[in-house]
């Protein structure tokens, strides 16, 4: 992807205000779609710091240059400017074996400093939405996975745990339910979202 036109790669921090309005004004994109965040669970435990400093106050600063940006496009740019916010289905807490798969209109019940930091993060977005009517749209995704991942996540761990002919770490009980969601199709309905997607609503992802 390095060597495709339509593809830059800028070394920054979603909290940089200035970097971010620099590289809004330069490149005047007719879209944002924020995947940056702290996302490992068990990270936020150790250092839940880290997750509240980029998926909160990062995503403020993201959605107010955004905001500020969008406010001064003209009327057609306006009308079709987006912005996705990519979230995790882990704000609206855990299910029993027995529970129906999570929707929209599910209540939010963090467990976790990462699931509170990104339920956090989707307030801010709706709100927004809400305040300034710019054209915000959130997705809650489920646990994805594939090529390069990195290997902290479960799959690619167990694989290398295996091949290594090492133990494999069981969570829990190792009765735990997760839903798996291909990289690819995760994609593919975040593209969906952005094309087809009505501002303000919220887009469950399995």
């Amino acid at each position: 992807i390095k060597n495709h036109t339509s593809y830059e790669f800028v070394k920054g921090d979603i909290g940089d205000k200035t970097l971010i309005k620099n590289i809004l004004e330069e490149k005047k994109p007719r879209a944002i779609i924020n995947f940056a965040a702290e996302t490992h669970v068990d990270r936020s435990i150790i250092n839940p710091e880290e997750f509240l400093q980029t998926n909160i106050t990062g995503t403020f600063r993201l959605l107010d240059s955004s905001k500020s940006f969008w406010e001064n496009l003209d009327e057609e740019k306006k009308s079709n400017f987006r912005f996705v916010h990519i979230s995790t289905d882990e704000v609206f807490g855990s299910l029993k074996k027995d529970e129906k798969p999570f929707d929209e209109n599910n209540q939010y019940q963090p467990n976790s400093p990462y699931s509170a930091s990104k339920a956090a993060s989707d307030h801010l977005a709706r709100s927004y939405y809400h305040t300034y009517k710019m054209p915000v749209l959130i997705t809650n995704c489920s646990n994805n996975y594939g090529p390069y991942q990195l290997p902290e996540k479960l799959i690619p761990l167990i694989i290398l745990k295996c091949l290594a002919f090492k133990n494999i770490p069981i969570y829990g009980d190792g009765k735990n339910v997760r839903d798996w969601l291909f990289v690819n199709d995760h994609c593919s309905a975040i593209n969906l979202v952005l094309q087809r997607g009505i501002p303000g609503e919220v887009y469950c992802v399995g």
